[in-house]
């Protein structure tokens, strides 16, 4: 992987006979060099820019390796990527070299109901995860803004949040274990895949929210928690800002309300004008459309 700071003269450039070495490791229809395909790999959500040399999309963890293996031999630059959907410029190939797509990695491997965990790759999209667990009565609560198509590998990477983060926690809570393909193609495993696992060096910690720059992720394991049996949502009207804040640590630190919210984000006066609230002849109760 590509190292920040690191001088980019230390770095080679992408030869025609890289890309015909790549294509003996991966299906030649997995590497990509024309410019069209690296333009589609020169941005993410932060909407910078830079274009990568080559494109590899990756099936197996074998291929990972082995195209690590050549990268780090050739000095060629990696950038892991799942959607591209981070905002911090994890994905963007900076120093050009190769991007290594894992969303053809998109397997759930296992759901454990009794341990409750469940074993994915990289390429797995949170929300589709979240929607096979909960067909399970189980439930997987980070929930990043962009869970309907960001991979499971990226926010591993990126070590998500979401709004439900004041309640359960963020991505780091619930990762148990990872198998992760090192720079230099060797891979490793960390964790156990059970929710008590306390002796050694915590790696996998470690790992979470590197964004690409210790490894890339090829197996993640995750604990699942059971479904929530109902989900209520209520707008609450303040007159200020400070009002809501105090009303918000009342709710968390008095005992005798007993309430643990989900969600509680805050919206101002110009996000209210996007929603229709509508009352139903109690001027104290509102409902949101």
């Amino acid at each position: 992987m590509a190292r920040p700071g690191m001088d980019e003269c230390a770095y080679k450039k992408v030869e025609a006979s890289i890309i015909t070495r790549l294509k003996e490791l991966v299906s030649p229809a997995h590497v990509f060099s024309g410019p069209e395909m690296l333009v589609a790999y020169s941005y993410d959500a932060t909407k910078h820019e830079a274009l990568p040399e080559v494109v590899v999309r990756a099936t197996a963890t074998e291929e990972v390796a082995a195209v690590l293996t050549l990268a780090n031999q050739e000095r060629i630059p990696v950038y892991p990527r799942g959607a591209g959907s981070g905002m911090t410029g994890g994905a963007l190939p900076l120093s050009g070299g190769l991007v290594l797509d894992l969303t053809l990695m998109k397997r759930i491997l296992d759901i454990n109901e009794h341990n409750l965990t469940a074993e994915v790759e990289p390429g797995v999209v949170v929300f589709h995860l979240q929607e096979a667990v909960e067909k399970r009565g189980l439930f997987y609560p980070p929930d990043p803004a962009s869970n309907k198509f960001a991979t499971l590998g990226g926010t591993v990477a990126e070590c998500a949040g979401g709004l439900r983060g004041l309640k359960y926690g963020v991505t780091r809570d619930y990762v148990l274990a990872l198998e992760t393909v090192l720079a230099d193609g060797s891979i490793i495993h960390t964790g156990r895949g059970t929710l008590k696992s306390v002796t050694g060096y915590d790696v996998t910690r470690f790992l979470i929210g590197s964004e690409g720059t210790l490894g890339v992720f090829t197996r993640i394991t995750v604990r699942l928690v059971p479904l929530p049996h109902a989900l209520l949502t209520m707008v609450l009207v303040f007159a200020s800002v400070q009002q809501s804040a105090e009303f918000i640590s009342l709710v968390l630190f008095d005992g005798e309300i007993g309430i643990a919210p989900g969600h509680t984000p805050m919206i101002g006066r110009l996000g209210c004008g996007e929603m229709r609230i509508r009352r139903d002849g109690n001027p104290d109760r509102y409902y949101v459309e």
